[in-house]
């Protein structure tokens, strides 16, 4: 698809910590340097300056903090519901959004519908790998609470999909998030989950290789491609992930800064552990996607800045020049 016959991706410019000043820079941004059409979608006279970029007009905003399901059905001019309907419309190729992630979820699977076939939608989220040159795609990162055995084997397939598709792995190792290898370790869940995934048939489609049980641990390795779990289990990983790594990066700058022997040695490491840190910082990543939606949904950080934007735009050009819901279509079939 040329830039001259695609859809522009809508952004929600009132969803997050920083809008809508920083949605708008990242908008205009993704247009001038990824040369991507997009369209805002929010309330105009709160927008400042869009340089030009068109403006789908919403007059409510879904808080943060908003009751997700009680919000998506009573504020149907929200900003979030009118860029689902972007999609659903043939308006927009994709939609992006940093607002509520539960009314972002709502307002994709109310307004866009899922494909046939699939149970539930899923968040699937790139977790940084140090020294590796793609992520592992952690699904479900927080979409479905509770789930049952058939639902993570459908995870498992439209996550292999996803990460042949978005990172070109022909064959994606895909893992059972549990407390222990062996096939006997887990709750009844992973158990009977391990079960269904080791017969096998799951594979023959998506092209996914199951590798068995992996541990927590494993996660920002690069012994395995996709990590299938609920979504409860999968939201607590990643929060303890961006905790850690947080954590991390504030004891090593505290270090650095503690005398002057310290800051003379930050002085030399800071150059090589930079690119560490990109690799590290979840503006970089682009966001999370919906997986199982007929049309891409982009979940960014709270906290997106400009640039994750920009990057979210072009995860978003990306898959859909991928042609990954069709993908994923082609691969879970009705029953």
């Amino acid at each position: 698809m040329t830039p001259e016959t695609r859809l522009p991706v809508a952004i929600d410019a009132m969803g997050g910590d920083k809008a809508p000043a920083e949605i708008v820079a990242g908008a205009i941004r993704a247009r001038d340097e990824l040369g991507v059409p997009v369209v805002l979608v929010g309330r105009p006279e709160e927008l400042g300056d869009v340089a030009g970029l068109p403006v789908i007009a919403a007059s409510e905003v879904i808080a943060m903090d908003a009751d997700p399901g009680k919000s998506v059905r009573t504020m149907k001019d929200s900003s979030l519901v009118r860029a689902a309907e972007a999609v659903r419309d043939g308006k927009a190729c994709a939609m992006v959004s940093a607002g509520n992630t539960g009314a972002t979820m709502a307002s994709a699977l109310l307004r866009m519908k899922r494909l046939p076939g699939v149970y539930r939608p899923a968040i699937a989220t790139p977790i940084p790998c140090p020294g590796a040159d793609v992520p592992t795609v952690l699904l479900d990162a927080g979409a479905n609470a509770e789930c049952s055995p058939e639902w993570l084997v459908q995870f498992a397939q439209m996550g292999a999909v996803y990460a042949r598709h978005r990172y070109g792995i022909e064959q994606p190792r895909v893992g059972l998030l549990s407390i222990g290898e062996e096939p006997t370790k887990g709750s009844p869940l992973v158990k009977e989950t391990h079960q269904l995934l080791a017969e096998g048939s799951w594979t023959q489609a998506s092209g996914g290789v199951f590798v068995g049980n992996v541990e927590g641990r494993d996660i920002m390795s690069p012994d395995v491609d996709v990590v299938v779990t609920d979504g409860f289990t999968g939201n607590v990983v990643l929060k303890t992930l961006e905790g850690g790594m947080k954590a991390l990066v504030k004891a090593i700058l505290g270090a650095f800064d503690a005398d002057d022997a310290t800051r003379a040695a930050g002085e030399v490491l800071f150059p090589a552990l930079l690119p560490l840190y990109a690799q590290l910082d979840p503006d970089n990543t682009g966001g999370a996607l919906l997986l199982g939606l007929n049309g891409p949904c982009i979940i960014s950080h709270g906290s997106s800045s400009a640039t994750a934007v920009v990057n979210a735009v072009k995860v978003a050009v990306e898959l859909v020049d991928a042609d990954l819901v069709g993908a994923i279509a082609r691969t879970i079939r009705p029953e």
